[in-house]
């Protein structure tokens, strides 16, 4: 007789088997749950669509736990925050999306400018601002992200150094009052669906490197069921020059970040580990880990 006959009985498979259904009970009801408590806070949340933007979507967002999340009328995530540590960056993309500061005199940061394609949830903005003290420009087009931003998710009132603007950023982006003023760009442009960028042609890459200085650098989240990343790293290389690519390793949830520089960076190791150390005891970012799954994008 063969062993696995020995040790299962027909009782165990019985009970096998209505663990298996009590499991997918389970998950179904919890999955049910869910899609209630999501489909509630959206219907009952203050930020409904407004008069005059109706061809965009509404804007919402969730609390779960010590988290809330931004959405724009959908499941998908937009953007999230600690609700105990509002001016932290906790996912690992949107930190990564800081990795230009591998490449920066860190004792002259507070001078220089930064300005961001999509606002989403602000973790980006509210570093760049608070936390580095730069002179920061955020552009989103849909008004309502900008106000329950204000509202929900800490982002600070405009002043001298801060400055929000409800936008295009393709049309930024052409504009020659931005060329050769950005020294960090980050671009996280995706619609209600984040099934692909919304902007991601060699013609808005082209426009974005105008926008930087010499030493600028531009970091692109690449994210979504319908991306590819091999195809927008093409387009950035056409506009920016292959050399000029350094590429992350994507992370566990599929965000592929990609830095390119005005100017192209050489690969030296000794130097990049002591600038992470620096990064990593001034503003507590993982920069030692970034070094890691961080290469130039021609040696990946």
């Amino acid at each position: 007789m063969d062993v696995f006959e020995t040790l299962i009985t027909p009782k165990d498979l019985i009970i096998g088997f209505m663990a298996c259904l009590a499991a997918i009970w389970i998950g179904m009801t919890l999955a049910k749950q869910q899609a209630n408590t999501y489909k509630g806070q959206r219907d009952s949340d203050a930020d409904a669509p407004q008069p005059g933007h109706i061809a965009l979507p509404p804007v919402n967002h969730i609390d779960y736990g010590d988290m809330r999340f931004l959405h724009l009328g959908t499941p998908w995530v937009q953007g999230s925050m600690k609700i105990s540590k509002p001016f932290d960056i906790h996912l690992d993309y949107v930190q990564r999306m800081m990795g230009w500061l591998l490449f920066t005199d860190l004792d002259q940061v507070r001078h220089l400018q930064a300005m961001q394609l999509g606002l989403g949830a602000g973790s980006l903005t509210k570093f760049c601002h608070l936390q580095l003290g730069m002179h920061t420009t955020a552009v989103e087009l849909n008004p309502q992200v900008i106000a329950i931003c204000k509202r929900w998710f800490n982002l600070p009132e405009e002043n001298a150094k801060l400055h929000v603007l409800q936008a295009d950023a393709a049309d930024i982006a052409r504009r020659p009052q931005w060329h050769g003023k950005i020294d960090a760009l980050q671009v996280d442009l995706y619609d209600q669906e984040a099934a692909c960028p919304a902007l991601d042609t060699e013609a808005f890459y082209a426009d974005c490197r105008q926008l930087l200085t010499q030493q600028g650098c531009m970091a692109v989240n690449v994210y979504g069921r319908d991306s590819n990343v091999e195809t927008s790293i093409e387009r950035m290389g056409k506009a920016f020059g292959h050399d000029a690519l350094w590429t992350f390793k994507s992370t566990t949830a599929g965000n592929t970040i990609v830095l390119a520089f005005r100017s192209a960076r050489t690969w030296d190791k000794t130097t990049l580990q002591s600038q992470a150390k620096q990064i990593q005891t001034r503003w507590n970012l993982p920069a030692t880990t970034w070094l890691k799954t961080l290469a130039p994008t021609h040696l990946r």
